[in-house]
């Protein structure tokens, strides 16, 4: 920050005086970090005309500036993308009503930035700037830009923003930083009337003018540019309200209002549960929801209009399954724990983007919990987050929570599972040491302190330093978010005294000598003997005499780490303890987060090679039995990568491999049964669904055929009881098994199952089963239908579910798909002799990398490509990872990361997860 302040300085001290005009006026200003503060912006007027038929818009854009100090500059951002008319800039300032106009005006591609040079000095205090502009309505889903929809059998267009993290800037000036919160005045004019529009207030007045219509909103609160939001289109909705009156709103295509009525409900639930948490009010009068066509994330906070995908806010009680419920459930609970963490409080900066994705993440466990306990979510939690980060986290190329953020540009490297996952594991670690009610007023207190202001890392531990009365919160939690990676506990018995050494977990193998301050928790023989302690040196001793004095009963002879997987850490045990352990999980003497812990460990020290992959499959026996959906899930994950690993290091062990699996979960299966039970917990209709979905990618001939019968039904009967939509893709999985290049009947049957339904959720069924086919020939026309016209690009990942046997044609077929870009990337590389670039097919070790699924990045998930990128031209840049939607945008990705310096890129191929 040093660093930022001295760049502002410098910018006060080029126009506090009187620099030599040029011809250019952003000489002084390019590849700066941040914007001047020299002019702030305090109220923006924003008049929006769309053409929603011609893919374009024009505006207006009257913004109040605060003058801090003299200058005849005035620094912004706007994108290239963005046509700025020249002579409709002026300055006007109200106090002598003089206005001045005509500035030099020039604009930094590479920055995105807007400079406008005055004649002379601007004076102090408040002005108002007006800027006209023209842009296009792009199909690239973010900025302004254009979704499709079909109503009554004509294809139509739908008008969308997506400002996050710095897309505001593509659609009108603005200084597009967090930190430069300011009030909005929106206007959408010469809309046609019959279509609906929204932004973040309420409407104020509305004037028709024939078939076309002006719509005028309330002023918003203070507010952030990425959180401002326009929608326009044609709309069908289904509204409530909150006990203190606040109306919510679900819009979604016509035809689909009722599938919007678990999401209106859980919304409602979900308001109040945060009032109440946080002690403060939902501060706008409304909360619309709205489900979008095409929609690169999984939704987006914007202050009182959040955008969704369609299958993360709409659920059809015939054809949703129970993980759908679930899923809308988190991503709306997510999204509106954003309008405290995030929008009422807004991180200062970048660096902090976890302050609000980790809360947010966190927070939408502790709203399912309130809504739902039976679901047991703090359970699921250490799987769909604490799991997902530390496997992430065990990587090399790994980064810290908190990372200096240079550049917008930067901003999209940090947007993955660290942020999200990492950010809100940590978050539930702090929580367990400091106590609930503790944390709880910590929380209060600090977003009543910084509501409608912006935060950093450091005023959250500035707070719960002084609530929980814990001098030195910020240095245990600075050994969390300022350093990258994780420790592993090893865990010795000697003399009966427990010996604990810490050191960082990396799947390489290799150690270096960080060190955390670790809150540990650990009991023997029992829950009842729970010993908390603060672990501060690299290596400590514990004796626990008294606490094994008792036990004499051979399976209450274990001793747990981490009890309920509260810590952001990984334990490996001595053999002794292990095998106590091993048979505390057959006699079933551990939590069900216990016995998942322990599972995800030891897997995860086997990858490591830590363990030998025959220890693990003695280990993971004593899971034969297992029932619960929560490790029955992880066991299923470890299936999948094991059998991967096996099927490239050991093909000819493969057959015995799959038997020992299939024989994992037959009890499972034979204890589920393919048909829903009266009174069945949602947690065991998840399961179901899971287990006959791995029998059928292992093989299983019994799976196989009872899901093909049960499918011929449903094609015969849409309606028919035999396939509930809980089992519909182990159905279109099993199906798939059974496709040859000879024999597509089941292809062509899924096809057309998709191409009937307008149900997002279904599509997405089929589309991540249809690549499962073992024979290469269907997965390659498979692919090929992922990039087809028929899959919104949103959706084209999900395609990419490739199987083990397809995953070298799926190779081959990206090679191909990128060819043509390829050759406009080394038309552009040879433009220097220092830049270079590749695709390369890496040594598959078994440890895909992928980025984590959250409530605003599903599009990231499970998919085939990583994007590894080295640039010599920026110090300690080192490398990072970034997964394109689709093959083709591998190299629009590649082209527009080259235009930032001289690169060496590399693709790998990684198998999805």
């Amino acid at each position: 920050m040093n660093l930022l302040k001295k760049c502002c300085s410098c910018f006060r001290k080029k126009t506090e005086g009187a620099p030599t005009s040029t011809s250019d006026p952003t000489t002084d200003f390019k590849g700066q970090p941040r914007l001047p503060t020299f002019a702030v912006p305090k109220r923006y007027d924003i008049q929006l005309k769309p053409d929603l038929a011609a893919c374009k818009f024009e505006g207006i854009v009257s913004i109040v500036v605060d003058i801090v100090a003299d200058t005849r500059f005035i620094v912004l951002n706007a994108a290239a993308q963005l046509h700025i008319n020249s002579d409709s800039v002026y300055f006007s300032d109200p106090n002598s009503n003089k206005v001045f106009e005509k500035p030099k005006v020039g604009q930094v591609q590479a920055d995105e930035i807007l400079v406008l040079e005055f004649s002379e000095t601007l004076p102090k205090g408040m002005g108002v700037l007006t800027i006209g502009f023209e842009g296009v309505l792009n199909e690239k889903m973010k900025g302004f830009y254009i979704s499709t929809y079909d109503h009554n059998g004509e294809k139509k267009n739908m008008a969308v923003t997506q400002f996050e993290p710095a897309y505001a800037r593509q659609c009108f000036p603005c200084w597009d930083e967090p930190s430069f919160k300011a009030k909005f005045n929106i206007t959408l004019l010469d809309v046609p009337s019959e279509l609906v529009t929204l932004s973040n207030m309420p409407v104020d007045e509305e004037e028709l003018n024939g078939n076309l219509k002006t719509v005028y909103y309330q002023e918003s609160p203070v507010m952030s540019t990425y959180l401002v939001a326009v929608v326009i289109g044609l709309f069908d909705y289904i509204e409530d309200h909150t006990p203190d009156g606040i109306k919510v709103r679900v819009y979604s295509q016509v035809g689909k209002a009722n599938q919007g009525k678990f999401a209106l409900h859980v919304a409602l639930q979900t308001l109040g549960f945060y009032k109440d948490y946080f002690q403060m009010p939902y501060s706008l009068p409304k909360l619309d929801m709205v489900a979008i066509p095409d929609f690169a994330a999984g939704a987006m906070e914007n202050y009182g209009l959040v955008t969704y995908r369609e299958n993360d806010l709409l659920f059809d009680d015939h054809h949703s399954a129970a993980a759908n419920k679930q899923r809308v459930t988190t991503v709306v609970a997510h999204e509106l724990a954003h309008q405290w963490f995030g929008n009422l409080v807004t991180m200062e900066w970048w660096t902090d983007l976890w302050l609000k994705e980790g809360f947010a993440t966190w927070m939408s466990y502790m709203a399912k919990d309130k809504l739902f306990p039976e679901w047991k979510i703090w359970t699921q939690f250490f799987d769909h987050e604490s799991s997902e980060g530390l496997r992430l986290d065990g990587l090399a190329e790994s980064h810290p929570i908190e990372v200096e953020v240079n550049h917008a540009s930067e901003i999209d490297e940090i947007l993955d599972t660290i942020s999200y996952k990492k950010g809100a594991s940590i978050i539930q670690m702090l929580k367990g040491y400091v106590g609930g009610p503790h944390f709880q007023n910590s929380l209060a207190t600090y977003i009543k302190s910084h509501a409608w202001s912006n935060a950093r890392t450091n005023d959250l531990w500035a707070v719960l330093k002084e609530e929980c009365n814990e001098p030195t919160m910020d240095k245990i939690m600075n050994s969390w978010t300022k350093q990258e990676g994780y420790p592993v506990l090893s865990v010795k018995m000697k003399n009966q005294t427990l010996e604990i050494k810490q050191s960082r977990f990396l799947y390489a193998g290799s150690r270096d000598r960080c060190q955390w301050i670790i809150p540990i928790t650990y009991c023997c023989g029992d829950y009842d003997s729970l010993i908390s302690l603060l672990m501060e040196k690299k290596s400590e001793t514990y004796e626990i005499k008294d606490l094994l004095s008792n036990i004499t009963d051979p399976a209450r002879s274990w001793i747990k780490l981490n009890v309920e997987q509260i810590g952001f850490f990984r334990v490996k045990y001595d053999d002794g303890l292990a095998a106590k352990l091993r048979y505390a999980i057959e006699q079933k003497c551990l939590s069900v987060t216990d016995r998942l812990g322990i599972l995800d460990d030891s897997f995860a020290l086997c990858m490591a090679r830590e363990m030998s992959l025959t220890s693990l499959l003695t280990f993971m026996a004593a899971y034969r039995e297992e029932l619960e959906h929560t490790v029955l899930s992880n066991l299923i994950k470890i299936i999948d990568k094991i059998e991967r690993i096996v099927a490239d290091a050991r093909p000819e062990l493969m057959n015995y491999i799959k038997q020992f699996f299939i024989g994992l979960l037959l009890h499972a299966a034979a204890n589920f049964g393919w048909d829903p039970k009266q009174g069945e917990s949602h947690l065991d209709a998840m399961s179901r669904g899971d287990i006959f979905t791995a029998l059928a990618v292992l093989g299983h001939e019994e799976t196989i055929n009872e899901a093909n019968s049960r499918f011929n039904a449903f094609l015969n009967d849409r309606n028919t009881p035999l396939l509930h939509p809980d089992i519909r893709k182990a159905a279109y999985v099993a199906v798939m098994q059974k496709v040859t290049s000879s024999n597509k009947a089941g292809l062509e049957s899924l096809l057309k199952v998709y191409r009937e339904t307008d149900i997002s959720q279904e599509k997405i069924r089929i589309l991540g089963s249809l690549a499962s086919c073992p024979d290469e020939s269907v997965v390659y026309e498979a692919l090929n239908f992922a990039l087809s016209s028929e899959v919104r690009k949103q959706d084209t990942t999900f395609g990419l579910a490739v199987s083990k046997e397809g995953r070298e044609v799926a190779w081959k077929w990206l090679k191909f798909a990128s060819s043509e870009k390829m050759k406009e990337i080394g038309t552009f590389f040879g433009r220097t002799e220092a830049s270079k670039y590749e695709l390369i097919k890496p040594n598959d070790d078994g440890d895909g990398c992928d980025c984590g699924d959250d409530g605003d990045n599903d599009d990231k998930k499970s998919s085939l490509f990583t994007l590894h990128v080295f640039d010599p031209n920026i110090p300690n840049k080192g490398e990072f990872s970034h997964i394109p939607q689709v093959a083709n945008q591998i190299a629009d990705k590649m082209a527009k990361l080259a235009e930032q310096g001289q690169c060496e890129l590399h693709v790998y191929d990684m198998a999805p997860s």
